[in-house]
């Protein structure tokens, strides 16, 4: 069989591979240019490709199309092979045809990547045949590629979940969904959650859905809907005062734990619920919640300079996440804000920003929309376009006792490559600083 991967990027070239070891023939194109590191593993596995263009002839000759999760469904060159009646899939879907392993996949809006990375550390502190991918790391694809395993838990986005037809996790897990990239669904949320909810939609009644009961957007979604799975809607009754409370009956100990906050009460239940699924032991789990180390840019506590706390959580690209990071703080906060406004809405977290932040700090090139917002809170605002100024600012306004959060609520792309850039400058400047303090 013939199979055209469109876009070389992590995905595209983890089913490149697979599709190689699989005995396609592989043809590759990215309307774009490919990095180095991609274009060389090509190279390496012998497969053709091209870039800076799509030979439609050449891509129309395959049997299936698998597209990066980047390329829109309202593409031409997508709109054409679905006229042409051809199958076109995301790169989850492709790998999940060619694996008899059990599958984990978790989604949501926010929240994903720290209850994926905790599913698998509970499981490979049982010592459990386990991978880790998907949105995160390594493609599922080309985890295929490699020494197989029994359980894989993945990491998966509404842009993949997209081009499924029959993917099908044993446990799924939706976090809940908010507004987020909405201009990718014509800026519908009705369709960006329809999107999300897909993550079930092939599940029996031998698999698993945890879900976010107190989401209302889940919640309206899934009232007029039968579910023939197991299911485990999740409400903050179960994890409160630090502990987490299984049926009444098992109690985790949150205190010792790195995960603090009510958000991430709720995505380490979750991820304790779909150990106990899997059969982890109790005291294992414990253990696990106490010794796990959340992936970066995620409430990480960079440096305490002169009684002083810097925390970046420069991942929070949303609102959503701002609220939750400032409902985690128990302390007065300078919050570093800003960058590419995603039509945030500001009044969803304006309730916390008056009862915890100090001062703004506003890192991006246009402000306007975030100084208008907050203005009347008669707080200092500073604006900045330099990350040293803004750690600098900080510094100046907080006292002792006080948190200079970097939590900015907008995509990074006016001042960085992306928001690891964001918060690795972040995280270098406050080091410089304490080196020099």
């Amino acid at each position: 069989m013939k199979i055209a991967i469109l876009g070389a990027g992590k995905s595209g070239v983890g089913a490149a591979m697979l599709g190689k070891q699989l005995k396609y023939q592989v043809f590759v194109s990215d309307m774009g240019k490919i990095s180095d590191t991609f274009k060389t593993e090509l190279k390496h596995h012998h497969i053709e490709f091209e870039e800076g263009k799509h030979t439609k002839e050449k891509i129309f000759e395959a049997d299936i199309i698998v597209k990066s999760p980047g390329i829109p469904n309202k593409a031409p060159l997508i709109k054409a092979a679905h006229e042409k009646g051809m199958e076109v899939i995301s790169e989850i879907e492709f790998a999940s045809r060619h694996t008899n392993a059990t599958i984990i996949a978790i989604t949501g809006s926010n929240g994903k990547t720290t209850t994926t990375g905790l599913i698998f550390h509970l499981l490979r502190e049982a010592n459990m045949d386990v991978k880790l991918g998907g949105n995160i790391g390594v493609s599922f694809a080309k985890l295929l590629t490699e020494k197989p395993a029994k359980i894989y838990v993945l990491e998966i986005s509404s842009f993949q979940l997209d081009d499924i037809k029959k993917f099908k996790p044993e446990i799924a897990l939706l976090l809940n969904i908010t507004p987020d990239h909405l201009d990718r669904y014509n800026y519908d949320l009705d369709t960006y959650a329809d999107s999300k909810l897909r993550i079930f939609e092939n599940q029996n009644e031998s698999d698993l859905l945890i879900y976010n009961a107190e989401d209302s957007v889940i919640k309206k979604k899934l009232e007029n809907r039968l579910l023939s799975q197991l299911t485990v809607p999740v409400s903050s009754r179960i994890y409160q005062n630090k502990k987490l409370v299984v049926n009444e009956q098992l109690v985790f100990e949150m205190k010792n734990s790195p995960l603090q906050g009510t958000h991430n009460m709720f995505n380490a239940y979750c991820a304790v619920r779909a150990a106990l699924r899997m059969g982890v032991d109790p005291a294992v789990i414990q253990k696990g919640l106490n010794n796990f180390e959340n992936a970066p840019h995620r409430l990480e506590k960079v440096a305490t300079i002169n009684g002083v706390t810097f925390i970046n959580d420069s991942k929070a690209t949303n609102v959503d996440a701002v609220f939750c990071a400032l409902e985690a703080m128990e302390e007065k906060v300078v919050l570093v804000i800003g960058g590419v406004d995603k039509g945030n809405d500001y009044d969803e977290i304006m309730d916390l920003v008056k009862k915890k932040v100090k001062a703004i700090v506003c890192l991006g090139v246009d402000n306007e929309k975030l100084k208008k917002a907050f203005s009347h809170l008669k707080i200092p605002i500073k604006e900045t376009q330099k990350t040293e100024e803004a750690v600098a600012y900080g510094w100046g306004l907080a006292k002792e006792g006080e948190t200079v959060l970097l939590s900015p609520a907008c995509a990074s792309f006016d001042l960085f490559n992306n928001y690891e850039h964001r918060g690795d400058e972040f995280k270098k400047e406050v080091l410089a600083l304490k080196n020099i303090k």
